[in-house]
């Protein structure tokens, strides 16, 4: 199976570009802060009654949907807020503020950057490897177009995993796509979340990267869409 070259995305330029920040500075209000999220819905819901846009910023239309709407804080500063909040990538932290649900009630959640740079290397090591092979390096096929690497023919003494933002104790596996995309397989995060807050309004068949979105501050970045079926978790095939 020929895999198409990887593109990087433009977020590998801002995220080596933080690195210009002093340390200090890059760990101020670092974690996730409630207040600083309602600071931001509350900046975002009135630029919105007062204008009829969002203060977004412009993506591509086949952007996955939860990195589509990115809060654009040059729109909001200075009548609706002073300055960036603290822990935001724009002030020199590790999230990026995002807008769900933009066509009901726009919600402001985070992406956790520090998964998109363990992305990031894999990426550039998979970059090295096809330089100089056909094909990137495949150890098993999991279905829907989804492939597990050999991470031992790309460098690595063990698999690489990404910290879940969604459980402290969780480490998640990344999955490579035919497409040439590295995505993050949260089902562990899923079930864990089914466990402690139930189905709710999901049925079997539905994507329920929502249930982690609507029980925390996060959204699943760099994902595909993940359901339930006879009790097993599973990947399915992404609507356009």
């Amino acid at each position: 199976m020929r895999i198409k070259p990887l593109i990087f995305a433009a977020v590998s330029v801002l995220l080596l570009s933080g690195c210009l920040y002093p340390q200090e500075e890059r760990s101020r209000d670092s974690g996730p802060n409630q207040e600083q999220l309602e600071r931001v819905q509350t900046a975002v819901t009135q630029f919105h009654q007062n204008t009829g846009v969002l203060p977004i910023a412009t993506r591509e239309a086949d952007t996955p949907i939860f990195r589509k709407y990115p809060v654009q804080f040059t729109q909001l500063i200075p009548t609706y807020l002073s300055e960036p909040p603290g822990n935001s990538f724009e002030n020199g932290g590790t999230y990026q503020y995002v807008l769900i649900n933009v066509e009901e009630m726009p919600e402001v959640k985070l992406i956790d950057l520090t998964t998109v740079r363990k992305i990031q290397e894999l990426e550039t090591r998979l970059f090295t490897y096809r330089s100089t092979n056909d094909y990137a390096p495949v150890e098993e096929v999991i279905g829907n177009e989804l492939l597990k690497l050999d991470y031992e023919a790309l460098g690595y003494e063990e698999e690489p995993v990404v910290d879940s933002p969604f459980h402290p104790d969780h480490l998640l596996p990344l999955l490579y796509t035919t497409d040439g995309d590295v995505v993050i397989d949260y089902s562990l995060d899923i079930r864990h979340y089914m466990e402690e807050y139930g189905m709710g309004e999901y049925e079997e068949g539905d994507d329920l990267r929502w249930l982690l979105v609507d029980e925390a501050p996060f959204v699943p970045a760099y994902s595909l869409p993940q359901t339930v079926e006879n009790g097993e978790i599973h990947f399915i095939k992404e609507e356009n």
